[in-house]
């Protein structure tokens, strides 16, 4: 079999078109999960917290210019190495929503999956069942 041809079937197999449209769906629906988390679910928890903005939160490792505004963006601007921990949590909630969503997904999709009807023992051959009864009526 030629390098191409076999390239060729590898390609159009059905698994790999089905992790070629997961990956596409994962990203789309990742980028789903990050909007619900920084669009809905962060501005709430800030709401709740006072006002908090948790993109916001850094720790400059270094001393801050005068006139920069002590947000993560200017300070970034400014060459100043940060600590974003901020960010970090926001991305830490990305995925566990994600996870938990992908979690609960499978656990259905197992569910819904109709297990194989446990195997019926088979009759035996003929030839068996009339060997048994010449045996049960010899031990008599």
């Amino acid at each position: 079999m030629s390098f191409m041809s076999e390239f060729k079937e590898f390609a159009v197999k059905g698994n790999a078109m089905d992790l070629a449209v997961g990956v596409i769906i994962g990203a789309a629906f990742g980028k789903i999960v990050e909007s619900i988390v920084n669009d809905l679910i962060m501005p709430l928890i800030g709401a709740v917290s006072g006002g908090f903005d948790f993109s916001n939160l850094f720790i400059a490792l270094d001393t801050v210019p005068e006139g920069v505004a002590m947000t993560l963006a200017e300070v970034k601007a400014a060459g100043v190495p940060v600590f974003a921990y901020g960010n970090f949590l926001t991305i830490l909630l990305n995925f566990i929503i994600l996870a938990f969503i992908v979690f609960i997904l499978v656990k259905q999709l197992n569910r819904l999956k109709k297990e194989a009807p446990p195997a019926s023992p088979t009759a035996p051959p003929e030839d068996i069942v009339l060997l048994r009864e010449i045996r049960d009526s010899l031990k008599k």
